[in-house]
């Protein structure tokens, strides 16, 4: 489904062509689920629709994420509050998810306290057209040509933007907010502690994290790695002396993110510094919305 303008356009899948259908809240109807991703606007005006129809909404927007009457999801971490659903169920942010694949092991292992984190934010988050600006401006330089910039407000190849989302007035942006607020409700943990500033780097497909955090039990290297060993969502990456860490060339299309560069933090107590890599496109969006569909009827509450 689509909006009008894209009614009719045949799409290839499974070795057959299909016609996409304008959304329309009728169109929902005989449908067991639905994964949403067209933006905030389409997912407020639409998922309460479909949910109308009998149909479950699981959302890719930020559009219900915070609502204490929707669960978000991260099915290796939270699965179980899949069954408090109430016809919608939303999907975390793309930074949140890659970095709770690292630090939710942790979690388990020596209790979370707080955390610092720094992302490095493909151009993809932004969409096909940053992608593209990415490739002219490099092309560009290349030919020692000007260098034009529209998606964002300046130049990304061979820079960095401290400037992903829009600015807050507590100068923090929409995007570093939510990897506090979705972090506490994915976790489960309402008194985290949590600061992030988020980074748009010329890297075309997955985002990296640096990850400071302090926990509430004393850590040990051998037990956190082995944690991350063990953990269904992440695979350790973690061999400096041969340089041996996650990358984001190597994690576009995996499902598991990468985990790497853990050592005790120097800065306080009872902490860790880590790195993690991951697909955004993958596992910060449609990867997660697939597994939740995949949980929801592992544990039955899809119609069958």
């Amino acid at each position: 489904m689509a909006s009008a303008r894209s009614a009719g356009t045949p799409i290839e899948f499974g070795g057959k062509i299909h016609t996409v259908i304008e959304a329309t809240p009728e169109a929902f109807e005989g449908l067991d689920f639905a994964i949403f991703s067209a933006g905030g606007d389409i997912s407020r005006a639409l998922a309460p629709e479909a949910v109308k129809r009998g149909c479950i909404v699981i959302d890719n927007s930020s559009a219900f994420r915070m609502n204490p009457e929707v669960p978000l999801v991260v099915p290796e971490i939270n699965a179980h509050a899949l069954k408090n659903h109430k016809g919608i169920i939303a999907n975390p942010n793309c930074s949140t998810a890659i970095a709770l694949m690292g630090l939710y092991p942790l979690h388990k292992a020596f209790g979370l306290k707080r955390f610092f984190a720094s992302t490095y934010q493909a151009v993809s988050g932004t969409g096909a057209k940053a992608m593209a600006e990415l490739k002219q401006q490099v092309f560009a330089w290349t030919k020692n040509e000007a260098i034009e910039h529209n998606v964002y407000p300046h130049q990304i190849a061979f820079n960095v933007l401290p400037h992903v989302d829009s600015f807050l007035d507590t100068g923090y942006t929409k995007e570093e907010m939510k990897m506090l607020n979705e972090g506490r409700k994915i976790l489960e943990l309402p008194e985290l502690v949590a600061t992030c500033t988020c980074v748009r780097v010329p890297v075309m497909r997955a985002h990296s994290i640096s990850i400071d955090a302090e926990f509430e039990r004393p850590v040990d290297l051998a037990v956190a790695r082995k944690a991350i060993e063990d953990f269904s969502g992440a695979e350790l990456k973690d061999d400096p002396a041969n340089k041996i860490y996650p990358m984001p060339l190597d994690y576009q299309g995996k499902v598991k993110c990468g985990v790497g560069r853990i050592r005790k933090n120097i800065a306080f107590d009872n902490g860790l510094a880590l790195w993690v890599a991951g697909d955004q496109l993958w596992k910060g969006a449609a990867l997660n919305a697939i597994q939740i569909a995949e949980e929801m009827d592992r544990q039955g509450i899809l119609k069958k």
